[in-house]
């Protein structure tokens, strides 16, 4: 029977669509975390009686033929790159992005990472680092006796000192796009990397053509939806059973045969 296997790929497709979804809400509070997708596709077709077929001499085509579907599998798990709303913290080395771009991120093995958590703080020699210490490109140091901290919209990091009357730029934080932002590796800690799907990263100054804007003691939040998750849930839960219903009457159908004298 068809039937049982077709409803078994049903059953592992929501099973996958329950483990997104309840990935996404674990991360409900997940700094600037972007809600994941599943997506699936139909599989192969079974051909009893073929379309465009010949059912004459004649010459007479059938006109839609009889198809018999195989079942479901999982096409993409899809990162919906929508903005999530800003909450103030008023904490100075917390950075949110408004618009386009992503914070690039030097790993110990000196690879570029990247994330729109900017949730930064100083390391012991007073680099601007993640909560991980990786430091953030390209590398801005912060005086030990500076008194004021400001990075404005344009990622200009300006820094009050005792003496001085106007504040002395220290740095430029840069911003980085992908012409797929979809296509970028998530490897965890709020941090992906380049693919080839993503293209090559172009860089820019936070403000200009592309390139969205800094805001200073502001974190991005999650896009999560939880009332679109919970719904979502119930529905894949639904779903789920449906399958296994199929499977159970399936099963039913067989002991009939087998029960034939």
């Amino acid at each position: 029977m068809r039937s049982l296997n077709i409803a078994a790929t049903g059953m592992l497709a929501q099973q996958l669509n329950v483990e997104v979804i309840s990935n996404n809400i674990a991360n409900m509070n997940t700094t600037a975390y972007q809600r994941r997708r599943a997506e699936f596709q139909d599989l192969l077709y079974q051909n009893i009686r073929s379309v465009g077929a010949t059912s004459s001499s004649d010459g007479e085509v059938v006109p839609s033929g009889a198809q018999v579907g195989l079942g479901v599998r999982t096409a993409a798990v899809y990162r919906i790159t929508q903005q999530g709303n800003l909450m103030s913290t008023e904490n100075t080395f917390d950075l949110a992005i408004q618009g386009e771009g992503y914070f690039q991120i030097e790993m110990p093995n000196g690879d570029t990472a990247y994330t729109r958590a900017g949730s930064f703080q100083l390391s012991p020699t007073g680099i601007i680092v993640t909560a991980d210490g990786n430091r953030v490109l390209p590398g801005i140091t912060i005086p030990n006796n500076a008194t004021d901290v400001t990075i404005n919209a344009s990622g200009e990091v300006l820094v009050k000192t005792p003496g001085a009357v106007a504040p002395t730029i220290v740095g430029q934080l840069q911003l980085a796009v992908f012409s797929n932002e979809a296509g970028l590796n998530p490897v965890g800690d709020n941090l992906m990397e380049e693919t080839p799907a993503s293209g090559a990263p172009v860089t820019g100054v936070p403000g200009t053509d592309g390139f969205g804007t800094m805001r200073q003691g502001f974190l991005e939040t999650s896009n999560v939806n939880v009332v679109t998750e919970i719904t979502n849930l119930i529905t894949a839960q639904r779903a789920y059973e449906l399958n296994s219903k199929v499977i159970q009457t399936s099963d039913e159908m067989m002991s009939t045969l087998t029960q034939l004298r």
